[in-house]
C-alpha cells in the first residue's frame, strides 16, 4: 500500500489538488455552469459601473476629463493585473473566497462615490492637483476596486472548472464572453440608465447591492457545500452587513447631498437641481442677499461683480452691426440681456445644450430678475443644440455679431468648442464687418490658456484685440481659487476697435485691459485643434 505522502508510482495520474475536484452542487452541472457565468455577467456589470463612476466623478469634481479618465482606468487595470496573482493563493478556497471579495468589492465600490463626494464638499482639498491627499483617495479607490476585480477572475475560473471539467482554453472563452458582455450591460447602463434616473451617489449605492446578492447567491447557493459552517455564517454576516450599510446610505442620501450643499455653498441654497448636462445651484437672491450661481460645485456667476462681467464681454463687441446677434451658451440669459440694452438689435439666438438650465433662468424670480426676464423678449430665440454641431448647420453671413460665453476649456467637451475648427465655424457665421468675442479665462491665473485661445482664433484667419478686466478677488465656497480678472478675445476679419457701440452703456477702462493682457503676453504658442488639445497648464 503507498503511503500518504509517498510519491505516485509511475503511470499513475497525481492525486487531485485539495479543493480542485467536482464540486457537489444542488443542480445539474449544465445549470450550475449557466448560473456561475450569469454570476460572471452581473459582476462585471457591476465593476465597469464602479470604473465609470470614478471617472465621471473626478470629471465633475477636479474637471480635465482627459486626465481623470487616464488616471482612474490605468490604475483600475494595473491594479487588476496585481489582484489576479494574488487571488492565485485562494484558488484552493475558491468558493469561499470569491464570497469574500464580492463582498468586500460591493462595499467598497458601493460607498466610494458617497466618501469621495463628502471629501469635495466637506474639504474642498482638490484643486486638480493629483499631489493633495483627496487626489490621493480617488487613486487609493481606484487601486482597492481594480485589485478586487482583477481577484474574480482566477477564482471563477477555478469555480466554473468544478461545477464541469473542460479544455482550459474553452473554459477561458466562457469566462471572458461572460464577462464582457456584462461589461456592455454596465457600461450602457450607467450613462442611459443609472445615471440620469437615480443620480451618482444612489447608482452606486444600487449597484453595490446587486453586486454583493448577486455573489453571496453564487457562493452561499451554489457552492454551499464547498464551505464549512463556520465559513457560511461568516459570509452570511459578512453579506447582511454590507447590505444594512448600503441600504443604510440609500436611505440618508438624500439628507447627506442636503448637508454636503450646505457645506459647499451655506446654508442659503434655494435651487438645487441635476440637469441633464449640469448641477446647478442657486444660493440667496432673496430678501436683499446677493444671488449666486453653481454650476458642477464651481462659481459660475456672483450677484456682486457680474454685470462687471458680462459688460465687458457683450458691449465692446456691439461695436459697428448688430441688428443680427448670436450667443453661445450664456443659459443664465446675462449675456443676452447686455445685447438687448443697445438699439437696433432685432433679432438674438441663443445657442444652448442645457434647455433645463434656460428654463429656470426664465421662470426662476430672483435669476430673471437679475437677467432683465431676457427669455420674455420677442426678439430671442433659444436653440436647444450643442454650439460645435450647431455651427456647423448654420447659415453663412447670418450674424453681426457672436459672443462665445461657454465654459472655461477645463475639459474634453469644453476644449472642443475651444478649438481652431470651432472658431473656423463661427467666422463663417459672421457678415460684414461682423465680430467675435470670447470668453478666454482668467489672465492672471491662466495666462498659457488665455493666450492659446488667442493663438487659436487667429490661427482661424480672424485679426484679435485681446483684454482684460478686473474680476471678484474672493474666494469660492468650493475652496478653488476664484480669478482675480477676466479675459477676453475680441476679433474679426478687420482689426475690430476696442470701444463701445454709440449710445451703449460704458465700459471703463478698456485700453487698461489691453495694456493689462499685454503685460501677460506668452508668444509663439500653437494653436489648439480637435485632434490636439493645448489647454492643459
Amino acid at each position: 500500500m503507498i503511503e500518504p505522502h509517498a510519491p505516485a508510482p509511475p503511470g499513475t495520474a497525481p492525486p487531485p489538488r485539495r479543493g480542485a475536484g467536482q464540486a457537489r452542487l444542488p443542480v445539474r452541472p449544465a445549470t450550475g455552469r449557466f448560473l456561475v457565468l450569469a454570476g460572471v455577467f452581473v459582476c462585471a456589470a457591476c465593476g465597469l459601473v464602479y470604473e465609470l463612476e470614478l471617472v465621471a466623478l473626478a470629471s465633475y469634481l477636479i474637471g480635465d476629463s482627459i486626465t481623470q479618465a487616464s488616471v482612474v482606468l490605468s490604475v483600475m487595470v494595473f491594479a487588476m493585473g496585481i489582484g489576479s496573482l494574488l487571488a492565485k493563493r485562494l484558488r484552493c478556497r475558491a468558493a469561499a473566497g470569491f464570497g469574500a471579495v464580492e463582498a468586500l468589492l460591493a462595499l467598497v465600490g458601493g460607498c466610494s462615490a458617497m466618501a469621495l463626494y463628502a471629501v469635495f464638499a466637506w474639504t474642498g482639498d482638490w484643486g486638480g492637483a493629483w499631489a493633495n491627499g483627496s487626489s490621493c483617495l480617488l487613486v487609493g479607490f481606484s487601486l482597492a476596486i481594480g485589485l478586487l476585480i482583477g481577484a474574480e477572475v482566477p477564482l471563477l475560473m477555478e469555480l466554473i472548472q468544478r461545477v464541469r471539467r473542460q479544455d482550459a482554453g474553452g473554459a477561458v472563452a466562457d469566462l471572458f464572453a461572460a464577462d464582457y458582455v456584462g461589461a456592455l450591460a454596465g457600461g450602457l447602463a450607467f450613462p442611459f440608465l443609472l445615471l440620469p434616473l437615480l443620480g451618482q451617489l444612489t447608482a452606486t449605492l444600487i449597484t453595490g447591492t446587486v453586486n454583493a446578492l448577486a455573489g453571496a447567491a453564487l457562493v452561499l447557493g451554489l457552492f454551499r457545500q464547498d464551505l464549512t459552517r463556520r465559513v457560511r455564517w461568516l459570509l452570511v454576516v459578512a453579506n447582511l452587513l454590507v447590505l444594512a450599510l448600503l441600504a443604510s446610505a440609500a436611505v440618508l442620501v438624500d439628507d447627506f447631498e442636503r448637508s454636503a450643499r450646505h457645506a459647499m455653498y451655506g446654508r442659503d441654497v434655494r435651487v438645487a437641481m441635476h440637469t441633464d448636462v449640469h448641477d446647478v445651484v442657486l444660493t440667496g437672491g432673496t430678501d436683499g442677499s446677493r444671488l449666486d450661481l453653481y454650476l458642477d460645485g464651481r462659481l459660475r456667476v456672483s450677484g456682486s461683480d457680474e454685470r462687471r462681467y458680462h459688460e465687458a464681454l457683450v458691449h465692446p463687441a456691439m461695436n459697428g452691426p448688430h441688428a443680427r446677434v448670436l450667443v453661445l451658451g450664456g443659459g443664465d440669459g446675462l449675456a443676452v440681456r447686455e445685447v438687448l440694452r443697445h438699439r437696433g438689435v432685432r433679432r438674438v439666438d441663443v445657442v444652448e445644450l442645457d434647455t433645463q438650465f434656460v428654463e429656470l433662468a426664465r421662470t426662476d424670480p430672483a435669476l430673471s430678475a437679475l437677467n432683465g426676464h431676457a427669455y420674455g423678449d420677442p426678439r430671442v430665440r433659444v436653440v436647444a443644440a450643442d454650439a460645435f454641431g450647431w455651427l456647423r448647420q448654420a447659415p453663412r453671413a447670418a450674424y453681426d455679431v457672436v459672443v462665445s460665453d461657454l465654459p472655461d476649456p477645463e475639459n474634453t467637451s469644453s476644449t472642443k468648442l475651444y478649438s481652431q475648427e470651432f472658431y473656423g465655424l463661427a467666422r463663417e457665421v459672421l457678415g460684414v464687418g461682423g465680430r467675435l468675442v470670447v470668453h478666454a479665462g482668467p489672465v492672471a491665473a491662466r495666462p498659457r490658456v488665455f493666450w492659446t485661445v488667442d493663438a487659436t482664433v487667429r490661427a482661424a484667419g480672424l485679426r484679435t484685440v485681446p483684454y482684460s478686466v478686473g474680476g471678484r478677488d474672493s474666494e469660492a465656497t468650493d475652496g478653488a481659487r476664484v480669478p482675480h480678472d477676466w479675459g477676453y478675445v475680441l476679433a474679426s476679419r478687420a482689426l475690430p476697435r476696442l470701444r463701445t457701440a454709440a449710445g451703449a452703456p460704458g465700459v471703463p477702462s478698456l485700453q487698461a485691459g489691453v495694456r493689462a493682457a499685454a503685460r501677460t503676453r506668452l508668444g509663439g504658442l500653437p494653436p489648439s485643434t480637435l485632434v490636439h488639445p493645448r489647454y492643459a497648464d
